[in-house]
């Protein structure tokens, strides 16, 4: 069965246009006040990861915590079935890191450990370079669709992709899920998977555009409806697969991949939606003014 995808997307964009930017809003306002809820490879502190034998509940771990001259709320607990995290907002020295694996034991004999601890400088240096990742990473994208297209193409894709980035990085600061080092990678993979997207819609675009008249911007903007129409089946069934496969890692996977899944089912959503309705029709924006500069030329003449 095959379906008619034959649909003004540009004007639809209009729409998109207007839910991005109440986002991105939210997202600001989100990230400025509340900031991004850093788990301890950005911050620093130390992380405690246990396998136990049994479930164990965060109120057996609070007693714990107490005998640790520790605040409360400066350790976040997780538990699980077989599995406990948690982590502290300060550093544990010897002593501390002791007599928690012994007082802990007495809940579960069988328990064990790993612990991880980043001090400020690392955490610091680790924040730094998963910036300038997103930031490299979104230049070379910029620099080779630039290349291979033109900088129309290039500009529209990158604003894309810092798009989808940014709702990710919303959605987190809003719910305050923890942001760690897999979140990073998630962020890196949902820029790649949409600039891939991408790619196939412009590469339509510059295609049918050597067939089409180009002369108005009506001419230009049913280039972009039609070449839309004539990968969105394509699109939409690369965007299905990734979008269960990722639910499927967040609903079965464990806790150590449960934020990158989640980064990826939002960001493969936005991903798709970015590429149909920002990327494409933000070209069409930029491009229709070079239309509209030959008229204007001829009225000046006149």
């Amino acid at each position: 069965m095959r379906f008619n995808w034959n649909y003004d997307y540009v004007k639809g964009s209009k729409f998109a246009y207007i839910f991005s930017i109440i986002i991105t809003v939210l997202g600001i306002v989100s990230v400025l006040w509340l900031g991004l809820n850093y788990a301890v490879d950005f911050k620093s502190g130390s992380n405690v990861d246990i396998t136990v034998s049994k479930a164990i509940t965060t109120e057996q771990i609070n007693p714990i915590i107490k005998d640790m001259d520790v605040k409360e709320g400066d350790v976040h607990i997780t538990p699980g079935a077989d599995r406990v995290n948690v982590r502290f907002s300060n550093v544990l020295d010897e002593k501390q890191e002791s007599k928690f694996k012994q007082e802990f034991s007495k809940l579960d004999s069988k328990a064990s450990y790993e612990v991880n601890t980043v001090d400020p400088e690392m955490a610091k240096e680790l924040e730094r370079n998963a910036i300038y990742a997103v930031l490299i990473a979104s230049i070379g994208i910029m620099i080779y669709v630039a290349i291979r297209f033109e900088w129309r193409f290039a500009l529209a894709a990158v604003v894309s992709i810092f798009h989808d980035a940014f709702v990710v990085i919303s959605v987190f600061s809003i719910f305050r899920l923890e942001v760690n080092l897999t979140f990073i990678t998630a962020v890196l993979t949902i820029v790649g998977f949409s600039i891939n997207d991408t790619i196939v819609i412009f590469d339509r675009i510059r295609e049918n555009l050597r067939f089409a008249k180009k002369s108005t911007k009506a001419d230009l903007r049913e280039v972009v409806n039609h070449s839309l129409a004539q990968t969105m089946t394509r699109s939409l069934n690369t965007t299905f697969t990734v979008f269960i496969a990722s639910l499927c890692l967040f609903i079965f996977g464990g806790e150590s991949i449960r934020m990158f899944s989640l980064a990826m089912v939002i960001g493969t959503f936005f991903g798709a939606y970015s590429s149909i309705f920002i990327a494409a029709p933000l070209w069409f924006t930029l491009k229709s003014k070079q239309a509209d500069k030959p008229k204007a030329a001829a009225k000046a003449s006149n």
